[in-house]
C-alpha cells in the first residue's frame, strides 16, 4: 500500500536525521518531512472516494427499490380499478389488490433491507481499512515520540 510505503519514508527520513547532542531530539528537513505529507493526504482521498461511492451506491439501490415499489403499486391500483369496473368481481378484485400491494409493499422491503445491508457491508470494510491506517499512523507517531 502506497501510504505505508510513505509512512516508511517518514521513518527513515527521521532515522537518518542528526541528532542533536544531550537533547535526545533530531534535526530534520522540514520541506522534505512536508512533502511525504502531502504525498499521504493525495492517497488519502481515495478511501474516503471509496466511503462516497458506497453512500451513493446505497442511495441508488433504495431509490431503485422505492422507484420498483412504486411502479407494482400503481400496477396494482390500475388493476384494481380495472377490476371495480366490473360489478360481479368487485369483491375478488379487491382481495387480489391486496394481495398484490402487501407483496410489492414486502418486496420493497426486502430490497430497501438488502440495499442496506450491502451499503453497512461495504461501509464496515471501508471503516476496518482506516482503523487499520489510522492505527498503523498511530503507532508510527508512538515511535516517533519515543525517539
Amino acid at each position: 500500500m502506497d501510504l505505508l510505503k510513505l509512512l516508511n519514508e517518514i521513518e527513515e527520513i527521521l532515522e537518518e536525521s542528526s541528532s542533536i547532542p544531550l537533547s535526545g531530539k533530531i534535526m530534520v528537513d522540514k520541506h522534505e518531512i512536508l512533502d511525504v505529507l502531502n504525498e499521504i493526504r493525495s492517497k488519502l482521498p481515495d478511501e474516503i472516494k471509496q466511503a462516497e461511492w458506497i453512500r451513493e451506491e446505497r442511495q441508488r439501490i433504495l431509490a431503485e427499490a422505492q422507484k420498483e415499489a412504486d411502479t407494482v403499486i400503481q400496477e396494482a391500483r390500475l388493476h384494481i380499478e380495472e377490476m371495480v369496473e366490473r360489478d360481479e368481481i368487485t369483491k375478488r378484485a379487491q382481495l387480489r389488490a391486496d394481495e398484490i400491494i402487501q407483496k410489492a409493499q414486502s418486496n420493497a422491503k426486502d430490497i430497501r433491507l438488502g440495499g442496506r445491508e450491502y451499503a453497512d457491508e461495504l461501509l464496515k470494510t471501508v471503516q476496518s481499512q482506516l482503523e487499520e491506517l489510522l492505527k498503523t499512523v498511530d503507532e508510527n507517531r508512538n515511535e516517533l515520540n519515543e525517539m
